[in-house]
């Protein structure tokens, strides 16, 4: 994996913004909203093919993501992809956002009540994704 360019950063700043202008008012409804976090794409990483892969931080999940590079695509996006990482296969579901976003998840997380700040969301989906990162045979040792 690649690390980002300035530019990459702020389109996931954008991209964050966009899901959180979409989502924030359903968020407000689930029983394990937490006030204190906000949406935020954290610890994304270039896979070497034109994709991002990180994660989604909000106020009630934290998701595993993949965003395509659109300037790399030859036909349109499939609904579902089957992400290949060190860890394992994971199945993610793509989304549409307002602004041409695209991007697939998967909710890895589902109840984030009990973290106190973002700085401590952050450390959660970084350790998320060291241990996606993994090989299986790495993570049992």
């Amino acid at each position: 994996m690649q690390t980002l360019t300035a530019n990459e950063y702020g389109f996931l700043a954008d991209l964050a913004s966009a899901y959180r202008d979409v989502h924030l008012r359903s968020l407000k409804q689930y029983d394990g909203w937490n006030p204190r976090l906000g949406v935020d794409a954290l610890c994304f990483q270039q896979d070497g093919v034109g994709r991002m892969v990180g994660a989604l931080i909000t106020p009630c999940e934290l998701w595993l993501v993949m965003v395509p590079d659109p300037s790399r695509l030859t036909e349109p996006l499939a609904d579902a992809l089957t992400l290949a990482l060190p860890s394992g296969a994971y199945r993610l579901f793509l989304e549409r956002l307002p602004g041409g976003y695209e991007l697939y998840k998967r909710a890895i997380l589902h109840d984030l009540g009990e973290l106190e700040s973002m700085q401590e969301a952050a450390r959660l989906a970084q350790q998320m994704m060291e241990r996606l990162m993994q090989p299986v045979e790495a993570s049992n040792a």
